[in-house]
């Protein structure tokens, strides 16, 4: 870990802090016109996902992480966890899937990001891409016409996720879901 200080602030910066890994998402340095200094951040913590506001001294001494990103390809889900290959050395690995955003979504032969602690080579979090093709392997039929409506009905995914779609689509449709929340995005063309 390399020590730095608020003058090193920046978005995507990775600090251990209160015993946990957080990433700057936001950060504003502030010189009041009477007192000292000081850096207000909004913090992510990569462990739970919440996101605090902490204000922190000007000049204050912080324990940088250094994060490595590295493309993964998922092979299958088992009793040990899901596992993932190196796209470059095919080395294996598997994770448990609260490390894994979005994992009702993943399916065999997807491409991820999975982001490594460098100096303890310990693996983060896997990151899906923000949207994935999926197939709809059932959902009640859909009449013509509705597509104007806003009105939703559930359907179940080829990873066996189950969403919200509009009424207009059918059994064996592929459609983009979001993957970090969930949602319906398109309807994908044949």
């Amino acid at each position: 870990m390399a020590s730095s200080s608020t003058a090193d602030f920046k978005n995507g910066m990775t600090l251990a802090f209160n015993h946990d890994l957080f990433v700057i998402t936001e950060f504003l340095h502030v010189k009041p016109g009477k007192g000292s200094a000081f850096v207000r951040t909004k913090l992510k913590s990569i462990t739970t996902g919440k996101v605090l506001d902490h204000t922190f001294p000007s000049g204050t001494k912080v324990e940088e992480v250094r994060i490595e990103r590295r493309q993964y390809q998922f092979l299958y889900r088992d009793e040990q966890g899901y596992h993932f290959m190196n796209m470059e050395s095919y080395e294996q690995i598997f994770l448990q899937k609260d490390l894994i955003n979005g994992w009702p979504f993943l399916k065999d032969g997807q491409e991820c990001e999975i982001v490594f602690h460098s100096e303890e080579e310990r693996p983060l979090f896997c990151d899906l891409p923000a949207r994935v093709e999926l197939q709809v392997t059932y959902t009640e039929p859909g009449l013509k016409g509705d597509t104007a409506t806003n009105a939703m009905k559930p359907a179940t995914l080829e990873t066996g996720a189950e969403i919200r779609v509009p009424l207009f689509i059918n059994e064996g449709d592929r459609i983009k879901v979001d993957t970090r929340d969930g949602s319906y995005s398109e309807r994908v063309k044949a």
